[in-house]
Parts: C-alpha cells; sequence; structure tokens
C-alpha cells in the first residue's frame, strides 16, 4: 500500500516487502524498455521482417544461445512486472479472504506462465547447419 506526499505522489513504505515490489517494478520496467525497444528495433529494422517466417526464428534467432538468453530475459520481464502489477491492484481493491486466494491464484499462475514460456524458450533443440 502506497502513502502519499504533500504533493500527492506515491510512494512506497519504508521498509519489508512491499518497498521491494516498489522498486522491483520500476527495475522491471525499465529492462522491459530497453529489451522490448531492442526486440523490436532488431526484428524490424536490421533484419528483413518479409523474411522472418516461424522456421527463421528457429533456425536463425533462437539457433543463438545469446538470442535464448535476451529472449527470456525479455520474458521474464514481462512476466515479473505484470503480475507484480495485477498483485498491486488485487491488493488495492479486495480484502480479507478474497485477497489472499486471488494472489495465491496470481501467484501460481505466474509461476506457470514463466515456467512453460522458459520451457518452450530453452528447450526448442538447436538447428544443426
Amino acid at each position: 500500500m502506497a502513502l502519499y506526499t504533500r504533493a500527492g505522489r506515491a510512494r512506497p513504505q519504508r521498509s519489508g516487502f512491499e518497498l521491494g515490489v516498489w522498486y522491483l517494478m520500476r527495475l522491471s520496467g525499465l529492462a522491459l524498455f530497453v529489451l522490448a525497444l531492442g526486440h523490436f528495433s532488431i526484428t524490424h529494422f536490421i533484419f528483413d521482417p518479409a523474411t522472418q517466417t516461424a522456421q527463421w526464428i528457429v533456425d536463425d534467432r533462437w539457433g543463438s544461445v545469446l538470442w535464448r538468453t535476451v529472449d527470456w530475459l525479455m520474458l521474464t520481464m514481462v512476466v515479473l512486472h505484470s503480475f507484480m502489477g495485477v498483485r498491486t491492484v488485487v491488493q488495492d481493491y479486495t480484502a480479507g479472504g478474497a485477497r489472499t486466494a486471488l494472489t495465491m491464484l496470481l501467484y501460481v499462475t505466474g509461476i506457470a506462465l514463466f515456467l512453460m514460456g522458459t520451457i518452450a524458450v530453452m528447450t526448442l533443440p538447436f538447428p544443426v547447419k
């Protein structure tokens, strides 16, 4: 829960888990900005979008450990940022047992989506060239 200054700006509580979530949201948002802008620039300006088929992604893009790592980092930041944002909404608008149930459901869903994305990115076999 955020505290407000005289100017009406939200600031986090001074310590604890909520402060960590507050900083994590800002850092993951910054990382997403850099990763998404880099991804967009590379896929739309450096490479020809007309040649980017599913086979191109598997062979050329995900054929490199570097690109798999970059895509995995983007997946990690998207899941982290989005689920911490939804967690904030749940904490602000629910109370009691509903808050606990929705928060636990959110954590389980976030972990499941993260694991499925990680499996998809990391277990695809490297192409033989």
